[in-house]
């Protein structure tokens, strides 16, 4: 594990607008620079880099963060991947935290067995371009299946020789232990020595989605010997064959700019497509899609069209994996291709805009699809039909979007004309067998003013207390430490018991007013980022004296430092359109931060008691409580009196 010295050396050394420029054209903007967006295709440009703050903003596809964000949304490196990525280009060593004995010798193992896979890619590549054989029956072989010389040098591909052990013998001239070479299952040692496993086929690298080669799968040539055609890399600690696809390091940048990702089923498959255009693909390699392979795919985009030649195993194969997919919240279509042709003949015999055109014409959503193939099997049986509905509906109750379930339920009761009730009542049902219940937002308890919010989560929908939330953060960061006057309005009785209104003016810092507002109301954020983004920055505001963005903006989670971002950069957008040329002036807030807080503040106590005096209302209609109706009307009195005093002081506010 990389030490948190070596980490904070990284961000101190680092200039986001050096990095960034290697990846992006950028022209000096005022005191930032602009380019245009790596993220999206567009003539104008909308990204904004800020040296003096050290982030980034793309106002395009709303993307931002510091310079390690880029480095996992352009090259999407992992955390560590980008510290390491950093380090190297500055110079920087790298400390590894203590570890055990044991814990340095399972990071070397596997440190090695990287090391030996590359070394046998290097070597089958070699021997494709350079040893006779290689290149009599390997390079052959590529060519002939239309493969050009410079795809198969970009994705590595080799040939490994016809010889019992010939790179055994090779590898361990070249120092390597017999030991890794056996666990990465390039050899196999039986009571004879060592054996090839890959001998006499030419071979496809396998990598990771950092490059790195973690296996390989191989295609025997020979149509005499009696073996698998196709041969993969056994398990090991660099190789699970569930949890990796072929093409996806060649492929991300496409998938991510596309914003779509086409799954195949073999490696030529992604190797012939690529070369015709379409480089955002990917292959399962011939196994079985897994919840592991979606993920990986998640990580670049939403979206997956899945692509099948017409025969009935892989339309079954299809149909199995579209749940899997839509239970990972992904969009899914499927695209099948003419009888005898599958995407390796179908992209070779047709050009790059005959092959887009044909995909986005092709590609059915998984409804009409399913529909289709499941239709044909129940030839007007009205129990079969029925049977199909279920099906159709058990899919729908995986996708986690209740907007695209409903979507889905009105498409699916049109296409098999079935009503929709029916449908609903049949989805509520397979929900019932396999999801836990909603929680609800639990009570607000009132006491002489106080107001405590205890929610659970809700969505981020459209909704004011989003924004209210993200305002409260937009000034803590903003304008946190400054001081300004506040103009509060206390309620207190006389003798007799008559409310007297005082008004009384306070100076205090931002954060602090903030903060006790809050904490005297006992209300909580609801949002769950909002929630950890506010308790980082009033614990650095309380304990640091200061604000100290940088640091909460060095974590693993990128989607803090975006929130950070989108907020320091918001007002610099006029950059971008030389608003200020066209007499077009962007209203300075700093010198009204007093009414600003109270205002929002004030606001989004306001909402909470809505919200709750609709909770109470809906109780007193359904009955759920045992509490007698008056009772429930002295609640809502009571928080119609707390909105009443927070309108009082709203209206002064403003």
């Amino acid at each position: 594990m990389i030490t948190r010295s070596t980490i904070d050396q990284v961000y101190e050394t680092a200039r986001v607008e050096e990095v960034i420029g290697d990846f992006v054209v950028l022209k000096k903007s005022g005191s930032n620079f602009k380019g245009l967006s790596p993220f999206s295709q567009e003539r104008t440009p909308s990204f904004m880099v800020s040296p003096v703050k050290q982030i980034w903003k793309d106002f395009s596809s709303g993307k931002g963060g510091n310079v390690v964000a880029f480095l996992m949304e352009h090259e999407h490196f992992s955390y560590p991947e980008a510290i390491r990525f950093l380090a190297k280009r500055y110079n920087i060593e790298i400390e590894e935290t203590q570890q055990t004995e044991e814990e340095k010798e399972k990071a070397n193992a596997k440190e090695s067995l990287y090391l030996v896979n590359q070394f046998a890619q290097e070597s089958f590549e070699k021997d494709l371009w350079e040893y006779p054989e290689g290149m009599a029956i390997g390079l052959s072989y590529y060519r002939e299946r239309g493969f050009k010389d410079e795809t198969i040098r970009f994705f590595g591909l080799g040939y490994a020789v016809d010889q019992k052990d010939f790179f055994y013998k090779k590898a361990l001239k070249a120092g390597y232990s017999e030991e890794y070479l056996v666990a990465t299952g390039l050899v196999i040692k039986n009571d004879y020595g060592g054996v090839d496993r890959f001998r006499g086929r030419v071979i496809f690298p396998i990598r990771s989605m950092g490059g790195r080669v973690q296996g390989f799968g191989g295609r025997i040539l020979s149509s005499t010997t009696k073996t698998a055609k196709y041969l993969n890399s056994p398990e090991s600690d660099v190789y699970h064959k569930s949890q990796v696809l072929y093409g996806l390091y060649e492929s991300k940048k496409a998938i991510a700019k596309e914003d779509v990702c086409y799954l195949v089923e073999g490696y030529t498959d992604v190797i012939q497509m690529y070369q015709n255009g379409i480089e955002n693909v990917v292959s399962s390699s011939g196994t079985a899609l897994t919840p592991e392979q979606i993920r990986l795919i998640r990580r670049l985009t939403s979206n997956i069209v899945v692509l099948f030649d017409g025969d009935a195993a892989g339309l079954r194969a299809a149909l199995r994996g579209v749940d899997l997919i839509l239970e990972q919240g992904m969009n899914v279509k499927i695209c099948t291709f003419p009888d005898g042709e599958d995407p390796d003949s179908f992209a070779k015999a047709h050009s790059e805009e005959e092959i887009k055109d044909y995909l986005i014409d092709s590609a059915k959503d998984f409804i009409e699809f399913k529909t289709d193939i499941l239709l044909k099997d129940a030839n007007n049986d009205p129990v079969k039909k029925a049977a199909t509905v279920r099906e159709i509906v058990m899919s729908i109750s995986k996708i986690p979007d209740p907007i695209q379930q409903e979507i889905y339920i009105k498409q699916c009761a049109a296409s098999m004309e079935v009503s929709e009730p029916v449908l609903f009542n049949a989805l509520a049902q397979e929900q019932n067998k396999t999801q836990k219940p909603v929680r609800k937002i639990s009570n607000i308890q009132g006491q002489e003013g106080s107001v405590i919010q205890k929610a659970s989560q809700v969505e981020q929908a459209v909704n004011p207390l989003f924004y209210l939330e993200r305002q409260i953060i937009n000034i803590l960061i903003q304008y946190g430490n400054h001081e300004a006057t506040f103009d509060e309005l206390i309620m207190s009785s006389d003798e007799e018991g008559n409310l007297i209104e005082e008004s009384k003016t306070i100076l205090s810092k931002v954060h602090e007013k903030v903060f006790l507002d809050l904490q005297q109301d006992e209300v909580e954020l609801i949002q769950p980022e909002f929630q950890s983004l506010y308790s980082q920055l009033i614990e650095s505001y309380q304990l640091e004296g200061e604000l100290k963005l940088e640091k909460i903006m060095q974590q693993e989670d990128p989607g803090l430092g975006k929130i950070i971002s989108d907020i320091l950069l918001a007002d610099e957008v006029h950059q971008l359109h030389d608003w200020e040329k066209k007499n077009i002036f962007v209203k300075d807030r700093q010198n009204s931060v007093g009414q600003l807080v109270s205002e929002t503040i004030l606001t989004f106590r306001r909402y909470l008691i809505d919200q709750k005096i609709q909770s109470l209302l809906e109780e007193v209609k359904e009955k759920k409580s045992g509490k007698l109706e008056t009772e429930f009307l002295e609640d809502v009195m009571q928080y119609q009196s707390l909105k009443k005093l927070l309108s009082k002081k709203l209206n002064r506010v403003l």
